[in-house]
């Protein structure tokens, strides 16, 4: 007899013990799969501000460009620092912000900068014209003065308003700035409607 109730109650702490296991192994795939959720939108999040258009220039994007210049040699830096930014059509105006040194210690310098299309990829982008992909552009051009040595206190903001009826298409624009010293700086951005 004592071998019927040993069998006894050795099934009913089994199947307690497979409940328990069951229950565990439950509890420890649900946290999993939310840490793997919030690692999939965190990464996400991170890729995807790299390529974000600006819509202004605030405090912290003024900040991340001081802490470029202190980082680099260049004596123009681009926000976002990819130099590929996405553009909604139809959305709100936005762009990028850039920022240029002045390379004479001594002596203030004129300025003027131009944006423009670099030229449309033959096929790909419908029937965008580069005068079309000029247009959309808000402040192509400008005029500046900068003291020797100096960068732009306030970035300049390049901003692009696409409308609904624009056709998705990716191509580059040109940035060129001209100082009257013969300080000569351009990059390429790399644009998409989307």
């Amino acid at each position: 007899m004592k071998s019927k109730n040993s069998k006894k109650k050795i099934f009913p702490k089994s199947r307690k013990a497979a409940l328990e296991m069951s229950v565990g192994t439950i509890v420890t795939i649900v946290l999993l799969m939310s840490v793997l959720i919030l690692g999939i939108f965190l990464v996400q999040r991170i890729f995807s501000s790299s390529t974000n258009a600006i819509d202004q220039v605030d405090s912290q994007i003024q900040s991340e460009i001081t802490k470029l210049f202190s980082n680099s040699e260049k004596d123009l830096i681009i926000y976002p620092t990819s130099t590929t930014i996405d553009i909604k059509r139809g959305d709100d105006p936005a762009g990028f912000a850039f920022s240029v040194k002045n390379n004479d210690g001594a002596n203030a310098q004129d300025y003027i900068y131009t944006v423009s299309s670099n030229g449309l990829p033959s096929g790909l982008c419908g029937s965008l014209t580069n005068e079309q992909a000029n247009s959309y552009i808000i402040g192509a051009t400008g005029p500046f003065t900068l003291g020797g040595g100096n960068s732009l206190e306030n970035p300049r903001l390049v901003r692009f308003s696409v409308p609904d009826t624009a056709p998705s298409c990716s191509f580059f624009y040109d940035l060129n700035i001209e100082g009257s010293l013969g300080q000569l700086e351009g990059t390429q951005v790399f644009v998409s409607f989307k």
